[in-house]
């Protein structure tokens, strides 16, 4: 029975004191409530894709007041729900701690990867699995034609411009290294899926730098613990870097067998940041 008075007593005191609670919670000042803005998004009409597609922007904390100009990192991969927030934090913290100089990064969303990002393939197992695939020429000429200029023409940039993507992206990336190396003055693949159509731009990338000319170029591959299919064509590609490669090619390979296919891509983003946008020594 005395057990059962303690209950009671104390269920009696916490429903007395209830209405203070509740009284409390009434009367506390509302939270001020502030929209985080973190870029800018653009509906960008595009004659080449057909549709209007999305563009998303980064711009370096005091931009608007500077008057400078900057280099831009164009992000494949690059919407609001992919890649943008990612990359355009290690470019934020960059800038804050000092590190990287500031740069613009432009994130160019995808719609349908193996369409955008994909070689043509004449493989039967590959076109049945993804019918849509290969536009990735049209997908260049996109980025060329429009979205580049779109970005020259509204924003203060230097000059100096980089393409970064990993996975189906960086496949998409050392294509266009290898195809129209001009685009860009660096290209960041990490992970690239050079596993697409048998290995086959691997094998051809050879010719393709034997045609390059002697410009400045920068070329930054990476790849994990990622198996055989993975390996074995960037290994091919790199044979062929050091073969043929002229010298105004710097390029390096650096592995990762610490990290997998899912793991790689922050710690990549961010050494790359650092060798493409290193801080003058003070």
């Amino acid at each position: 029975m005395r057990r059962l008075a303690l209950v009671l007593s104390f269920g009696l005191s916490m429903a007395g004191g209830a209405p203070a609670l509740a009284e409390t919670a009434e009367t506390a000042p509302a939270a001020a409530e502030t929209p985080i803005v973190i870029g800018r998004s653009y509906a960008l009409p595009s004659s080449v894709m057909g549709q209007t597609r999305e563009i998303n922007v980064w711009l370096p904390p005091g931009y608007a007041q500077s008057g400078r100009t900057y280099p831009v990192l164009y992000l494949l991969d690059g919407g609001r729900d992919q890649d943008f927030h990612h990359i355009s934090g290690i470019a934020q913290l960059g800038t804050i701690v000092g590190t990287t100089r500031d740069v613009i990064v432009v994130g160019i969303a995808s719609v349908d990867r193996r369409n955008e990002l994909a070689l043509p393939t004449d493989n039967p197992e590959l076109i049945a699995r993804y019918p849509t695939h290969g536009r990735s020429e049209r997908f260049r000429r996109f980025v060329a034609e429009e979205v580049q200029p779109f970005i020259e023409g509204r924003f203060r940039t230097n000059g100096e411009s980089a393409l970064m993507g990993e996975s189906l992206a960086g496949l998409f990336v050392v294509e266009t290294f290898l195809k129209e190396p001009q685009m860009f003055d660096a290209y960041v693949a990490v992970s690239p899926s050079l596993w697409w159509d048998g290995g086959v731009l691997a094998r051809q990338s050879g010719a393709h730098l034997r045609d390059h000319s002697n410009d400045p170029r920068t070329l930054i591959l990476t790849l994990g613990d990622e198996g055989e299919e993975m390996q074995a064509p960037m290994d091919v590609l790199t044979a062929n870097l050091r073969d043929h490669a002229l010298p105004g090619v710097k390029w390096d390979f650096t592995p990762r067998p610490s990290e997998s296919h899912a793991s790689i891509y922050h710690g990549a983003a961010l050494d790359a940041f650092r060798r493409l946008y290193a801080a003058p020594a003070q």
